[in-house]
């Protein structure tokens, strides 16, 4: 008899989980109110205000801090537009230009100068406290992934 009423029980739950979204189905997609205005939104996913610090580049013109705000492209950071183009595309690509080399990383040995940035602020909404040098194959390519963001040296 316990048998019976569970397994009645069961059965009932199950046509009733089945026939639940039929029932609450709708037929094609609901229509929207046309007077109703869109909202703009704001996307402080690509609120972009860096500060770059460069030292030991060998060209004082090089050397400095600069501020760099994005949307529109402003601030103090010498070629502002061309740096939040390259911060634009950086989303696409497959590496995080602003993550460190990984300790186990293999790395050519060659040097790349004395060169050193920091990179502090908000990127894409993001905090951001990043920074580089170019002691060795993998910093100098890192380095070289944001530039103009940091200067172009040798």
């Amino acid at each position: 008899m316990m048998r019976r009423l569970a397994l009645t029980a069961v059965v009932s739950l199950a046509a009733l989980a089945a026939a639940a979204p039929a029932a609450t189905a709708v037929a094609g997609p609901l229509p929207l109110p046309l007077s109703l205005p869109l909202p703009v939104l704001q996307n402080d996913d690509t609120d972009t205000h860096l500060t770059v610090v460069v030292s030991g580049s060998g060209n004082p013109e090089a050397d400095g801090t600069y501020e760099l705000e994005c949307e529109p492209a402003g601030g103090s950071h010498p070629v502002a537009q061309q740096a939040c183009d390259r911060l634009a595309q950086l989303p696409r690509e497959s590496a995080d230009p602003f993550a460190p080399v990984p300790r186990d990383a293999m790395c050519t040995q060659q040097f790349g100068g004395a060169a050193t940035a920091r990179v502090t602020g908000t990127w894409q909404g993001r905090s951001i406290d990043s920074t580089f040098e170019r002691t060795n194959g993998c910093e100098i390519g890192r380095w070289n992934s944001l530039r103009p963001v940091l200067p172009n040296v040798r």
